[in-house]
């Protein structure tokens, strides 16, 4: 890569000694977490639990902010957005979205260690401790296996899990990243009053204050025809730090370990304001599906990986009473 990033990235610790003029705010503890899906990596992605603090179901409240997998969630499906954010019907675990989350805590907690001790034997030896770490805190994710007595499917489970995360190291150099933040929760109100927010895996800066999004997938790089719905995630992250540090990015990247591709896009203001008015639209589009409770579904290839075929009309089955109260064009709240 030619840009000063890479260079910094040369030098052990290059990427971290200058960090950006505005740091990057971190989460306020009054708000709620973002709920972005597991891994964010596969189609069968699981929200956050819609529990309260003794475990009872929250009431249905409307959307108030946009993350990258909820935009994404409304413009593959309406009807599935408003299963997810406003009914929040529970998903099942899937074993590739719950790999792609021990995978990004594995590679996450790498930086913990020293620059020289970033090895592939030390990354694999991580995720057994990840891997408990993970069934803690989501004991959901113990279902995958309940039916695997002898641990069989779990052990070729675990061993997919070190092969991504060794596949990194052909792509990467960890020895020579000094990551300015992790797992980095951001979150931007856009002059509109739009609120945008999602977690950034990896933000590399260097001395000149260039930024690098990162962004680690546990699939397979798309076919090119597709890369431009691939990067808007990555789009939606740089617009965020525009707003937020009124820089844009230098580079974006997207590291596919199931392929072993990397794909990089250097953003230009351009690129940043056309997604604001895309997310303007979008969220505009959302808002009236919100007041009218009129959210159809639009059938794709990937409701086939959809848990919620009983309620979708589409397969014979009925949504759930719409929670939120409706208003008629014209009209006011009934």
């Amino acid at each position: 890569m030619d840009s000063s990033i890479d260079e910094a990235a040369a030098q052990p610790g290059g990427a971290g000694r200058t960090p950006p003029a505005t740091p990057l705010p971190t989460p306020d503890p009054a708000m709620p977490a973002a709920t972005e899906p597991a891994g964010k990596a596969a189609p069968g992605t699981v929200p956050a639990p819609a529990t309260g603090d003794a475990g009872e179901e929250r009431s249905a409240v409307a959307p108030t902010s946009l993350s990258p997998s909820r935009a994404s969630d409304f413009m593959q499906c309406p009807l599935l957005y408003r299963f997810r954010v406003i009914d929040r019907l529970p998903e099942k675990p899937s074993e590739a979205a719950t790999r792609g989350t021990l995978v990004h805590a594995v590679l996450e907690r790498l930086f913990d260690a020293p620059a020289g001790e970033r090895t592939a034997p030390r990354a694999k030896a991580l995720i057994p401790g990840q891997w408990d770490r993970l069934r803690e805190s989501r004991p959901e994710v113990t279902e995958l296996f309940a039916d695997d007595p002898e641990g069989e499917r779990l052990a070729g489970w675990l061993a997919e899990a070190e092969r991504l995360v060794e596949r990194w190291f052909s792509l990467e150099d960890p020895t020579r990243l000094e990551p300015a933040e992790r797992e980095l929760f951001v979150e931007a109100e856009l002059e509109s009053g739009l609120r945008l927010r999602g977690i950034i895996d990896r933000v590399d800066v260097a001395p000149t204050g260039e930024v690098r999004i990162v962004d680690y997938k546990t699939g397979k790089a798309p076919r090119p025809e597709y890369a431009e719905g691939a990067l808007f995630q990555m789009k939606f992250y740089a617009l965020v730090v525009w707003r937020l540090k009124r820089v844009v990015p230098r580079r974006l990247q997207l590291v596919y370990l199931g392929s072993g591709d990397v794909l990089t896009y250097d953003p230009v203001l351009a690129d940043l304001e056309r997604v604001e008015r895309k997310l303007h639209a979008l969220w505009e589009a959302i808002e009236q599906a919100t007041r009218s409770g009129d959210w159809r579904p639009r059938p794709t290839k990937l409701c086939g990986w959809c848990d919620h075929q009983a309620h979708c009309p589409e397969f014979g089955g009925t949504p759930p009473p719409y929670p939120l109260p409706v208003t008629a064009p014209g009209a006011g709240t009934v």
